[in-house]
């Protein structure tokens, strides 16, 4: 079965027809995360409809849009910056993760040994 996330849609069409008959179709904007799935952007929907979701549990709703980190607890994924939490915790020194959150990237070697540097001579 084609699911919806497959068709790599720019927009997704809701159709709703009351008692009356009548029709009301709205279009919400996709969503294309760097990891994960897309999302559906809703925070029009009210407005658009009068109406809001439901999803207990907060199941399948992302809480917000992040350019640095991405969660799935179903799946026991953290990330920072594209690298698993438990690696940098595993294989990372402390200066390595301190730098990755200041810069925004691992430091080369030759970043590493001058970062330290000036770590130790602000220390001292």
């Amino acid at each position: 079965m084609t699911k919806l996330a497959d068709l790599c849609p720019e927009t997704v069409k809701i159709s709703a027809t009351g008692k009356d008959g009548k029709t009301v179709e709205i279009d919400l904007p996709v969503l294309y995360p760097t990891c994960g799935p897309p999302a559906i952007d809703i925070k029009s929907l009210y407005t658009q409809t009068g109406m809001f979701t439901h999803d207990p549990g907060f199941t399948s709703t992302s809480s917000c849009s992040s350019d640095i980190t991405f969660i799935d607890g179903p799946a026991g994924i953290l990330m920072h910056r594209g690298y698993r939490i438990e690696d940098l915790a595993k294989h990372g020194t402390y200066l390595e993760v301190v730098y990755l959150l200041l810069n925004g990237e691992l430091p080369t070697e030759t970043e590493y040994t001058s970062f330290e540097r000036e770590v130790v001579h602000k220390m001292l």
